[in-house]
């Protein structure tokens, strides 16, 4: 099929489809930091293992009465403190498995399917978000509560850390503006997050039915990305790109990794399999005979119009030798960034005299 052939992203289906896999692989992440507010409550001392008769329903089958209800109101403040340093946890089990199931990906991603690292990894995002939304009801001591979301919270991450790395990987077969589209669709995360926490907190209900309205939301937005994400292979944009390529691809594909891993003085050497010839390689370039009559299509070279054989693959530490500079600059971006954020700036208070929006 020639350039001119490729079929049209009819109604942008797939870009609508990659914005919304976009959405879906920061929705945990953006849900847990927005809820901060809703876990400290339940994690404050020992206030009747944390609930309070002003702001939560009292267990069911529970015979408090209502001089207990006024006596427990009426204890010191710091005997309903955080104990546990929520925030700062939940970034560190949150980064940590991010940062460690990222390197794995990049390392075992040939043993395993992209299909079955993406349908399992958003699999178990929706199953424990339906957890999490779970033990909004559940009744149980703070350290219990504690150590059961910890735990959502580094495998709900690892999840998240596979299911990035193999999107990306997988929005590497298209265009460029795909990417664009994804990353755009996570940015929104945060503001589908924050819009979830307002109208459960407008809804005038109390604390524990609006944080199930407001958990039971991502569960939706994850059933959509997995609903979306089988859609995409029967997209006909999609298929060509994935599925319909040219079978000289796989002879003729010369990719950016020769031009990123050729020597410093810019050339590298690739076999022609048609003559047993080195072939010289400059800025990612090279030109070979013809094999069979037939050639490559040009849009599969690297900025230039020859036709080009395939490159060796590379190690993890060749390509980590020519990107550390800007790997190390992001992990300084984000090790700065999240040194203040969640643990930091959510303890920022409003001054405003109105108190029914913090309750």
């Amino acid at each position: 099929m020639s350039p001119q052939e490729k079929p049209k992203d009819a109604f942008h289906r797939v870009g609508i489809i990659f914005f919304l896999l976009g959405l879906g692989t920061l929705l945990p992440w953006n849900f847990f930091i927005t809820a901060i507010p809703y876990f400290e409550t339940r994690l404050r001392g020992n206030c009747s293992l944390g609930w309070k008769s002003d702001s939560l329903e009292p267990p069911a089958g529970g015979n408090q009465t209502a001089e207990n209800q006024t006596a427990l109101n009426s204890q010191p403040a710091s005997a309903c403190e955080d104990e546990f340093s929520f925030s700062n946890w939940l970034t560190l089990l949150s980064q940590l498995p991010l940062l460690l199931f990222t390197f794995l990906n990049s390392v075992l991603y040939r043993c395993i399917s992209d299909k079955v690292r993406i349908l399992g990894s958003l699999t178990g995002i929706l199953f424990l978000f339906v957890l999490t939304a779970i033990l909004v009801k559940v009744m149980m001591s703070p350290q219990s509560f504690f150590s059961i979301t910890m735990a959502s919270v580094w495998f709900i991450n690892s999840f998240c850390a596979v299911l990035q790395g193999s999107l990306f990987g997988l929005l590497g077969s298209f265009p460029q503006r795909y990417s664009t589209l994804f990353l755009s669709g996570q940015g929104m995360a945060g503001t589908f997050a924050a819009i979830a926490m307002l109208l459960s907190m407008a809804s005038g209900l109390n604390l524990l039915s609006s944080a199930l309205i407001y958990f039971v939301t991502p569960c939706v937005g994850t059933l959509l990305s997995i609903a979306c994400y089988l859609l995409l292979p029967h997209q006909t944009f999609t298929r060509y790109y994935l599925d319909k390529r040219p079978p000289e691809d796989s002879r003729c594909e010369l990719e950016t990794k020769a031009g990123l891993l050729s020597p410093e003085n810019g050339s590298a050497l690739v076999a022609d399999s048609s003559k047993g010839e080195p072939l010289n390689v400059k800025n990612g370039n090279a030109v070979v005979m013809e094999k069979g009559g037939s050639a490559c299509p040009p849009e599969i070279m690297n900025g230039g119009s020859e036709v080009g054989m395939i490159a060796p693959n590379p190690s993890l530490f060749s390509v980590l030798k020519k990107i550390w500079l800007l790997a190390l600059s992001i992990v300084m971006d984000f090790s700065i960034t999240l040194s203040v954020f969640p643990a930091i700036t959510t303890r920022i208070a409003s001054s405003s005299r109105d108190q029914s929006w913090r309750e």
